[in-house]
């Protein structure tokens, strides 16, 4: 009796040490594969891929685990009330590299049920063709065949404008009027080569008459038809002179300039009273209707470049645009700085929604289309440093495929490996399939793994 009063004083004893004791904090844990991949169910604060109440069919695919917690409808293993250490995470360890699933890995689920309830949707793998492209800095610039620099075709003072930067003019508008000592002195050229034609005119008459009366020798109608001829030629000299710069053959010594094409003037460099001489660019009128697009291509690249290839652009300013044609062009030359060359593509611009110097992507089609394998982004799982696929092989088996993955069109992505056109792909509820390949969840309860 007494030995047994000293026990229970003993245990007495001990009782507040063991309430004093702290619970030892949690085990680190790896990253888990919320952290690798899938987003987080702001809501209820667990995992989207396997939220049950947002998706309430996969509750008894974990009741079928064994894993669930009824008070609060989660699975047990994550449930953010009981284990809020876990982050509403699954506990499957998906950071190491090297341990992914092997490929042909297959899952079945117990019962045809059971694969029903678990509520996995699927896609069609679907073959489209693809291609491999060149993507560069794009620049927007004028149509160098529908750019009109224009000078004065003499020099003098501008007396007159006519149009102003912005204006749309047609081919032979004028655009201003200048006043050149050069004219004038054509002018006076041009009168004076029209009386020395009047008099060689009557002159080689008068000898010709003279020639037949034998009066005259052969050697006088000879340098009477030579005169008249000379007096001739200056005169169309002087003519032309006056026509290249479209001034009148008398009066004003004045000249029109004018528009060699029609578009819109981009450039207005003089103004009323200046002098101008034949080497200053005083207007520029451009045709938008084509633009041409440079393309700053990086010389490593340059072999894959060739006239014909096809282009597609997309430009900052242009958003939900896209723009096609081919490439017309490729420079000679690399830049010295940059180490790109320019390849070329004109673009038709209609509606005038190009400008000049805007920036963009280009992509060059350098290669001819060849067929690849796309499946929906969802249907992609990373596990372990590996992707898989998950096709189904009956109503209740599914066999994980290993991909490498390509370009991505939209929501889809080409993947190379053992999946192919035709094939029924997970989308949805493929993260649980890839959870139950992990060495962790083997023989866990809802699925057997092969």
């Amino acid at each position: 009796m007494v030995r047994l009063l000293i026990l229970v004083a003993l245990l007495l004893a001990a009782l507040p040490g063991c309430r004093d004791l702290e619970e030892p904090e949690p085990p680190a844990r790896a990253p888990t594969a919320a952290a690798a991949d899938g987003e987080m169910c702001e809501e209820h604060g667990v995992l989207e891929a396997v939220c049950t109440k947002c998706k309430p069919a996969l509750a008894a695919v974990f009741k079928a685990k064994g894993d669930w917690c009824e008070e609060h409808g989660f699975p047990e293993s994550f449930c953010p009330s009981c284990h809020p250490e876990r982050g509403g995470r699954p506990a499957v360890d998906v950071s190491s590299a090297g341990d992914g699933p092997a490929d042909g890995t297959k899952v079945r689920f117990q019962t045809q049920e059971t694969a029903r309830l678990a509520g996995l949707r699927f896609a069609k793998a679907v073959e489209r063709p693809t291609s491999r492209e060149v993507v560069a800095t794009a620049r927007v610039v004028y149509d160098g065949t529908r750019v009109a620099q224009i000078n004065p075709r003499m020099p003098g003072v501008v007396r007159a404008i006519r149009v102003d930067v912005g204006a749309e003019v047609r081919a032979g508008a004028p655009l201003a009027v200048i006043e050149s000592a050069g004219v004038g002195a054509d002018q006076a050229r041009l009168q004076s080569a029209r009386t020395r034609l009047d008099v060689a005119e009557a002159d080689y008459k008068r000898t010709e008459a003279l020639r037949k009366d034998g009066v005259s020798s052969e050697r006088d109608l000879l340098a009477a038809r030579r005169e008249r001829e000379d007096a001739r030629a200056e005169v169309r000299s002087a003519r032309a002179a006056l026509g290249m710069v479209g001034a009148a053959p008398q009066g004003s010594a004045r000249y029109t300039l004018t528009s060699p094409i029609a578009g819109v003037v981009t450039q207005r460099n003089t103004s009323i009273g200046r002098l101008v001489d034949a080497e200053d660019l005083v207007f520029e009128v451009v045709d938008p209707s084509t633009m041409w697009v440079d393309i700053d291509v990086p010389e490593a690249d340059l072999s894959l470049v060739s006239v014909g290839q096809q282009v597609s652009l997309t430009l900052d300013g242009l958003k939900g645009r896209e723009f096609t044609s081919t490439i017309s062009y490729v420079a000679l030359a690399v830049d010295l700085r940059t180490r790109t060359a320019v390849a070329r593509a004109p673009l038709a611009n209609d509606d005038g929604a190009l400008r000049a110097n805007l920036f963009g992507r280009g992509r060059i089609t350098v290669t001819d289309p060849s067929v690849a394998v796309l499946v929906p982004r969802a249907a992609v799982q990373r596990a372990r440093g590996v992707h898989l696929v998950f096709v189904r092989m009956s109503e209740d088996s599914f066999e994980a495929r290993r991909v490498s993955l390509g370009p991505a069109e939209g929501e889809l992505v080409s993947v190379s490996g053992r999946v192919k056109a035709g094939d029924d792909v997970v989308t949805e509820g493929s993260f649980l399939l890839k959870t139950e390949t992990l060495r962790e969840s083997i023989g866990a309860g809802c699925c057997e793994v092969d």
